[in-house]
């Protein structure tokens, strides 16, 4: 018997949720989470959806409703599978020339690069505004004319920005690793269902498990023309200065995961390790591109 707890918010709120890797204070069972914007004409008016295998109890009712702004409402859901069911609720999200979607949105519109990536424990399926904004990053690049040959996708999550930068530069290598073992499996699997070629050559991603830039492939393949790192304010600083060392001389590094009250922060520590800022990005999520 599977459970969904919806609990109304506001789209910080909603972001906020997106961004999460988990939700502390849960047990080893703890439920699938899910934000969307059900209303279009209401910007500001959204809901978070939290899938279980079991009831929810008292405490974790109170521990979701406390992530919103309203009352929790918790419904049966039968025997159907929970995952998928939390899928659903997931519009397919257009970033540029990428259009990413769940299994259950298949049909993409004519001339888009479409990728379909599950909703996962992995961070990154193009529905938060970091991610997506990565993409559109991305997608500039290769329209100002930008050209790679060799890439990294540092904490790549679902693998979502480096199949999405092999696709504008088919002909670079790429690299994608994660500190998170669960999340390279996820990278392999949606290598497989969207036809990225895995392996160490040209056109082919390279997956495996790093902590930041700490590892000797990554050491051997530097340095790179473009590394992307999609994180967290405190990890992207503390990880400056191994990035920057890794990164050609004209090369490009693509910033996201920080709010824009982080940016100038962000900013500053990779200004003062020789970096120059070229697009700051808008939104409360910017995405940062500077060069070497």
């Amino acid at each position: 018997m599977s459970f969904r707890l919806t609990v109304p918010c506001n789209r910080a709120q909603g972001e906020a949720v997106g961004a999460m890797d988990e939700v502390p204070g849960f047990g080893e069972n703890p439920p699938v989470l899910v934000a969307d914007e059900p209303d279009e004409s209401k910007p500001d008016e959204w809901l978070i959806h939290a899938y279980f295998e079991h009831e929810p109890n008292n405490d974790e009712i109170a521990l979701l409703a406390s992530l919103g702004s309203g009352p929790a409402n918790v419904e049966q859901l039968g025997e159907a599978d929970w995952v998928t069911m939390s899928q659903a609720g997931l519009r397919p999200i257009r970033a540029g020339r990428f259009f990413v979607h769940t299994p259950t949105h298949r049909s993409h519109p004519p001339g888009t690069i479409p990728f379909e990536i599950d909703a996962s424990l992995a961070f990154g399926t193009g529905q938060h505004a970091t991610t997506s904004g990565c993409l559109e990053a991305l997608d500039r690049l290769e329209s100002e004319r930008a050209h790679f040959r060799n890439i990294a996708d540092i904490g790549t999550g679902t693998g979502l920005l480096a199949f999405a930068a092999l696709a504008l530069w088919p002909e670079a290598k790429c690299i994608a690793t994660d500190i998170d073992a669960v999340a390279i499996d996820v990278a392999r699997d949606n290598a497989a269902i969207n036809g990225v070629r895995l392996g160490m050559q040209a056109g082919e991603l390279l997956v495996m498990v790093a902590d930041g830039m700490d590892s000797p492939l990554l050491a051997a393949r530097a340095p790179f023309d473009l590394i992307i790192a999609n994180i967290l304010a405190g990890p992207l600083i503390e990880l400056g200065p191994d990035l920057v060392k890794g990164l050609a001389a004209g090369g490009i590094a693509l910033l996201g995961g920080l709010l824009d009250t982080q940016a100038d922060a962000v900013i500053v520590a990779y200004e003062k390790l020789g970096l120059n800022l070229r697009s700051r990005g808008s939104g409360e999520w910017p995405v940062l591109v500077l060069s070497r």
